[in-house]
């Protein structure tokens, strides 16, 4: 499995008894999605490899404690411990409407209703208060929040996200 095929589910945060179960906290906003795993991907360093799950159930919030099926032990969970956790992709339930995915719109065509085409998507920044589209325009970045009150449609079959930005946005 490659990072490039998968998607980050969360990490390893904390070891939680001396038999080799931890605590996955899982970076969702539907943790319950994730509980009935048969396995997960755990990131050492550029690596990705599979542990089967022995036995999981949903804790507070977004955590999941774990035990996987060949760590037994406080110093077994420990290797473990810290790691970034991946799922296949094809994991991700399928999205309707103007609900998009980050890395599902990366290279696509940014089109404004009233500007035309604005470029390509480079990159979607979520470290900011809003998400925002990286768009790539004449060797400039323009930089449009990836909001409702923006989003207009999401063509999945023709790699289009068409927004209605205010006047003079794009021109920043």
């Amino acid at each position: 499995m490659r990072k490039e095929d998968s998607f980050y589910l969360g990490k390893i945060a904390r070891k939680h008894s001396f038999k080799g179960e931890v605590v996955l906290y899982l970076d969702t906003d539907e943790p319950e999605l994730y509980t009935n795993l048969e396995s997960v991907f755990l990131a050492f360093g550029a690596e990705l490899v599979p542990f089967f799950i022995e036995k999981s159930s949903l804790q507070k919030g977004k955590y999941l404690r774990v035990k996987f099926d060949d760590v037994n032990s406080e110093i077994e969970a420990d290797d473990i411990v810290g790691c970034a956790v991946y799922l296949p992709i094809s994991f991700l339930p399928k999205l309707t409407g103007i609900q998009f995915y980050f890395h599902e719109v990366i290279g696509w065509q940014v089109e404004d209703v009233n500007f035309g085409v604005v470029g390509i998507i480079e990159y979607v920044n979520d470290s900011t208060a809003q998400p925002q589209f990286e768009v790539s325009r004449n060797n400039r970045t323009i930089f449009i929040p990836a909001i409702d009150a923006f989003l207009r449609k999401i063509d999945r079959a023709n790699k289009k996200v068409i927004v209605e930005t205010p006047a003079g946005l794009i021109d920043l």
